[in-house]
């Protein structure tokens, strides 16, 4: 014979909440201390919309028993000056309940369990699952926050025809999220095809209402960097050291680095054997030219050094400034100024010098250098 369906009970079981919120810090690492304070504050802003007027709620929360408690605070004043039965009670009402109670005294009158159990059923289940999401975005936030100016590589899932953007997955399971690859932040005439796994630099992290916000690019100079960092051992362990990057996106980048060991050639040990290390990182960045020179902190010697592949017969430095004047030879200056004064640019953006180069022939050993006589070519090397 069937047995009568039992009525589910009304409300919710404390017991429970607390075996759910342990199971959730247990699998996914949200503490119950964040998941509980979720739940009391949308327990306590629930009771007051359904009881105009209330101000003070408070939740008692056991863990040991694993119970919970609603009250309403009252203060103790005076009859004639009782006027907000909402959040006030008399010294007759409050000595009722206890002779102990004086004008001024807080009472903590109990909430009805059957309320109280109305209230958390009504709100409790949704408190979780926002307070779950939020919390998952909080983890995605930090694990993505202590990755910025680092790599990760994400799968493309979408292109946008209209404008070029890239939409990218990044990360797995539960602290996976999506970031954008703008249009400008790609590398010129690099194409992109969905399901293609792609290496972005993480610019920034921001927290949003949706979630994290993650800035990526691939036109950063920071890219070429950890690049290296990952190819060239000696400069993970910090004894090649990367002085400064000068990058444009997809036709060269030039690269100043130095050793903290002697024995160590730094640029030796960024090529690498047979080139290799160097070649990896240009197929990652589908052919763009790398120069890799060695820093001086003789700005003469790196300015030098950094218009390579053109050789240098002198440098002038300005008296005063960050300018200088760089002789090279005849057959070599659209050599030093580059294709549409590229090499001249990505100098000076590495070095930090404004440049002014001059054929061999128009070195005047007479004329000195100094900041009103130095003439800077801007539109080239800046």
């Amino acid at each position: 014979m069937r047995g009568k369906k039992q009525k589910e009970p009304v409300g919710m079981n404390p017991a429970e909440i607390f075996a759910a919120l342990a199971l959730l810090e247990k699998e996914r690492g949200i503490p119950q201390t964040f998941m509980m304070e979720k739940i009391i504050q949308a327990i306590t802003t629930a009771y007051k919309r359904d009881h105009d007027g209330v101000e003070n709620v408070i939740v008692d929360v056991d863990e040991e028993h694993q119970t919970l408690k609603m009250f309403v605070q009252k203060n103790v004043v005076d009859e004639e000056d009782y006027v907000d039965p909402a959040n006030e009670m008399t010294l007759a009402e409050a000595k009722a309940l206890s002779a102990k109670y004086e004008i001024g005294d807080i009472v903590n009158i109990p909430v009805d369990n059957t309320e109280f159990g109305r209230i958390a059923a009504g709100n409790g289940k949704q408190v979780i699952i926002q307070g779950l999401r939020e919390a998952e975005r909080g983890m995605v936030y930090d694990e993505f926050n202590s990755k910025q100016h680092e790599i990760l590589t994400g799968v493309v899932t979408r292109i946008d025809p209209r404008n070029g953007n890239v939409s990218l997955r990044i990360g797995t399971g539960t602290e996976s999220t999506e970031a954008l690859l703008m249009s400008g932040e790609q590398v010129p005439g690099e194409e992109m095809a969905e399901g293609m796994h792609v290496k972005v630099y993480v610019v920034d992290v921001r927290r949003s209402t949706r979630g994290p916000q993650i800035l990526i690019s691939r036109t950063h100079p920071g890219l070429v960097k950890r690049l290296f960092e990952l190819e060239v051992p000696e400069i993970y362990d910090g004894t090649v050291e990367v002085k400064s990057i000068a990058r444009e996106a997809g036709s060269r980048t030039k690269m100043a680095v130095w050793s903290n060991d002697e024995n160590v050639d730094p640029i030796g040990a960024c090529v690498g054997p047979k080139g290799q290390r160097v070649a990896n990182i240009v197929d990652e960045l589908r052919g763009e030219k790398i120069d890799i020179i060695k820093y001086s902190e003789d700005p003469a010697a790196f300015i030098a050094a950094a218009l390579a592949p053109a050789d240098v017969v002198d440098v002038w430095m300005a008296d005063e400034g960050k300018a200088c004047r760089v002789i090279v030879p005849d057959d070599q200056l659209s050599l030093a100024i580059g294709k549409e004064g590229q090499n001249a640019r990505l100098a000076a953006r590495l070095t930090g010098y404004k440049i002014d180069i001059k054929p061999q022939s128009y070195k005047d050993p007479e004329e000195g250098l100094d900041e009103d006589n130095v003439e800077i070519l801007d539109e080239v090397t800046e």
